[in-house]
């Protein structure tokens, strides 16, 4: 790796003309340094990466920044003068405000009434909607003011977000991984947005896994590697490959593609499958047909609160449906539970993996029993087998480079990126016919997502049918073989991934049916979840 020293030439970090700088930040939790002595400095008007892997300190950083909480050393300076955030709300006073990664929006209420809750009830309704609309026409940012929240799309939603913010006039949003659960045409939108903010002087600092984004749009960006910064540096002058490196502090190899081998036997055959959906606002599914063959990689593509979690469910065994709905390996499973369809061969991965995919306070030897209990030999006569649980645990770690700390730690102490190592490794290593895996790489670094999705790419070419549900267009258009599109609970047919492009499929993403009408030529018509 190239000497961190000399990616900070010529990119001062507290230049005289700064918004705000952190000087020296360290904050330390026990024993744990989660930041050391930190430099980090941002312009008016200028769009700043916050880059780093998953424990890299970039959350405890911004959450010092936004005065949730304190730092241990060091001194924030706003405009020059030194400053104490005790809380948010000193925060925003200051003119910093936040736009979280998970949207914090009553799914019940109207547009106008969260943008509301979060203002002062001096403030009328009719004051609020006329302040909305001069800033949606400024920043593009156009939103119904009446209809419900849980109507919306996932960039809609995002714009309420925003909008909260602005109606406060901050001089630096912060945005922690705004673009993981839009289209890539949201995504362009937003940015438009940024620019025109960054063009009226508002500093942005944006934190993202997705460096090719970064290097588009970013104008600087700052790297943290266990806690401390390892450069600053033009992203638009480097590969996203190096900022990876820069990351994890080696390099970045490149996902392999299988090599050539054919197409197995029907693995996975799902027929008609409707389902309604048990959530208040979730999304039924609606006639679902998808077939997948041993050897291949079907992606699934959507925008967040599609179907994705009622599909996984009604795949795994969680949601019972029609006994023949589902077949795996030839045999109706859609009466089996989650159990019985593994004893059958299938494996899963839930989306969520600290809670759903571990049990948090548990040991990673207690962990693999989740899943691993009724086809692996652990328990036999009523009576676990705690020691083989551990060397299959150990076996996990080592085969998917888990970093942990101590002989078998609880899964709680893992990294996010390590633990969703560990919690896709513990399916893989079983070999199985089928494997459903909901956002394998979700919100992990560059290092972690490439040895996942290497590994499902090796399965599958072992005779395996790999399904991968995921928001990542990047990342289905480098492993799948083939994409489909979920929107509103309806999947359209697979497609060989070389016939697609990106825009199509995000077009398909926001709903929009792509057909051949009588002139030959592509007409474009529109769907609507609700």
């Amino acid at each position: 790796m190239e000497d961190a020293s000399s990616l900070t030439d010529g990119l001062p970090q507290s230049p005289a003309s700064s918004l705000v700088s952190l000087e020296r930040i360290t904050k330390r939790f026990g024993d744990l340094l989660a930041n050391d002595a930190v430099d980090l400095a941002i312009g008016p008007g200028e769009i700043h990466a916050l880059l780093g892997e998953n424990g890299a300190g970039k959350s405890t950083l911004v959450k010092i920044l936004y005065g949730l909480i304190e730092p241990t050393e060091g001194e924030i300076r706003w405009k020059g003068d030194i400053v104490a955030l005790d809380g948010p709300m000193a925060a925003r006073a200051l003119g910093i405000g936040m736009v979280f990664q998970h949207f914090s929006l009553f799914d019940n209420l109207s547009v106008i009434e969260n943008v509301a809750v979060a203002l002062s009830a001096d403030i009328t309704l009719d004051t609020i909607a006329r302040r909305i609309r001069e800033l949606a026409d400024t920043f593009d940012l156009a939103l119904d003011l009446d209809r419900p929240v849980w109507t919306l799309s996932a960039g809609e939603r995002q714009r309420i977000e925003i909008v909260r913010c602005l109606l406060q006039d901050p001089d630096l949003l912060i945005l922690d991984e705004p673009t993981s659960v839009l289209t890539p045409q949201e995504a362009e939108d937003l940015f438009g947005t940024l620019q025109r903010l960054a063009a009226r002087g508002c500093a942005i600092l944006y934190i993202s896994h997705r460096l090719e984004e970064v290097r588009r749009h970013c104008h600087r960006a700052t790297v943290l590697r266990a806690g401390r910064v390892v450069a600053t540096l033009d992203p638009s002058t480097v590969s996203a490959r190096h900022l990876a490196g820069l990351m994890v502090g080696a390099e970045i190899g490149d996902v392999k593609p299988a090599p050539a081998h054919a197409m197995g036997i029907e693995r996975l055959v799902v027929t008609s499958l409707s389902l309604r959906s048990e959530e208040p606002h979730g999304i039924d599914l609606r006639d679902v047909a998808l077939t997948v063959r041993g050897g291949e990689i079907v992606g699934i593509a959507g925008v967040a609160g599609n179907g994705q979690s009622e599909l996984f469910a009604a795949l795994s065994g969680e949601r019972l449906c029609g006994d023949r709905a589902i077949l795996l390996d030839g045999e109706p499973v859609g009466h089996c539970d989650i159990t019985a369809r593994r004893e059958r061969g299938g494996a899963f991965v839930p989306e969520e993996r600290l809670g759903h995919g571990s049990v948090p306070s548990h040991r990673l030897g207690e962990n693999t029993l989740l899943s691993l209990h009724g086809t692996s030999g652990f328990v036999s006569g009523g009576l676990i087998h705690p020691g083989l649980a551990r060397r299959w645990a150990a076996r996990i770690v080592k085969t998917f480079d888990v970093r942990k700390e101590g002989a078998d730690p609880r899964a709680e102490t893992l990294s996010g990126g390590n633990l969703q190592k560990f919690v896709v490794g513990r399916e893989i290593l079983r070999d199985p016919a089928v494997l459903v895996v909901n956002q394998p790489t979700w919100g992990v670094d560059a290092g972690a997502a490439t040895t996942l999705r290497q590994a499902l790419i090796d399965l599958a070419a072992k005779g395996s049918a790999v399904v991968v549900i995921s928001q990542d267009l990047d990342e289905l258009f480098e492993i799948a073989d083939r994409i489909a599109v979920i929107h509103a609970g309806e999947l359209t047919a697979a497609e060989p991934t070389s016939r697609l492009s990106r825009e199509a499929v995000g077009l398909a993403m926001a709903g929009a049916r792509e057909h051949t009408g009588e002139s030959g030529k592509v007409e474009r018509g529109a769907t609507h979840a609700h």
